[in-house]
């Protein structure tokens, strides 16, 4: 599948009637494995990557570089369309948010998003209009490109948690050119379907975090286009693996192997051909 299809294949998902889940591989193996599993479309988690080079997820500990080859050898994992998280486009100006897409593109992603977070704790969310004017230069470039852009809005995973300035954002992201439109970290089904009802491109939404229950049925029924789980997966791998671990170590037992899936079933998802 070409590029060009991958994107028309993305494209079409936001497009046809009713909700898909997005899953998020940290890695060449788990988008094989996603694949295998036969989800439509991957995307990469900023969150899963670091955790695997043993760094926190964050804008000063993640490169650019890191996160494209990242991203890159997933798409070559896969003949599946995928999207990227490149975070806040890795530098304040919009014309740095506008070169990371171009260089998105050339990799082979057919979309990704962009965020109004700065990585400054002092001053954790962009201004409102110097955040509108990074996705617009970014939504000139995608649109230029095939690339599907999704923009976020952080609020909500930044403790401030304004529904009204987030729904403000979103609405002057899709002006701007946004495609997709996501706030993550909502803990209410009533503020979903708000932001739903408030914007008219399609909603992602983060599902998996703790003290959330939202089934795919119930986020479809509020009125979400799509559903990724971010971080999630590879949170859920590794809290495996570190119970595991804790019990070699504090119980010297081995039980966790009921577990775990078989090296011959690893081993197929990893040999899986491409169609």
């Amino acid at each position: 599948m070409t590029r060009e299809q991958k994107y028309q294949a993305f494209k079409a998902l936001h497009e046809r009637t009713g909700t898909f889940i997005l899953p998020n591989p940290w890695n060449a193996g788990t988008a094989k494995i996603l694949t295998a599993l036969g989800f439509e479309a991957l995307a990469t988690t900023s969150a899963g990557y670091a955790f695997s080079i043993g760094q926190e997820d964050s804008t000063a500990n993640l490169t650019r570089d890191g996160i494209l080859q990242n991203a890159k050898e997933i798409v070559d994992a896969t003949h599946l369309p995928v999207s990227a998280d490149l975070q806040d486009g890795f530098g304040p100006s919009p014309e740095t948010c506008s070169d990371t897409i171009r260089l998105a593109s050339a990799i082979g992603l057919v979309g990704g998003s962009i965020e109004d977070a700065t990585g400054d704790p002092n001053s954790p969310i962009y201004d409102f209009q110097l955040a509108v004017e990074r996705i617009e230069a970014a939504a000139e470039t995608a649109q230029t490109h095939q690339f599907l852009l999704t923009a976020r809005a952080e609020n909500f995973l930044h403790n401030r948690p304004n529904l009204d300035d987030t729904i403000r954002r979103l609405q002057s992201f899709a002006d701007a050119g946004a495609d997709v439109l996501y706030a993550p970290g909502l803990t209410s089904l009533e503020a979903i379907r708000e932001i739903c009802a408030s914007v008219s491109k399609p909603i992602n939404v983060l599902a998996g975090l703790q003290g959330t229950s939202f089934s795919a049925e119930d986020l479809a029924a509020a009125g979400v286009k799509r559903i990724s789980v971010g971080g999630s997966f590879a949170r859920a791998a590794l809290g495996a693996f570190v119970r595991a671990a804790r019990e070699v170590k504090e119980k010297g037992t081995f039980t966790f192997a009921t577990e775990a899936i078989s090296h011959a079933e690893a081993s197929a998802y990893m040999t899986t051909p491409k169609p």
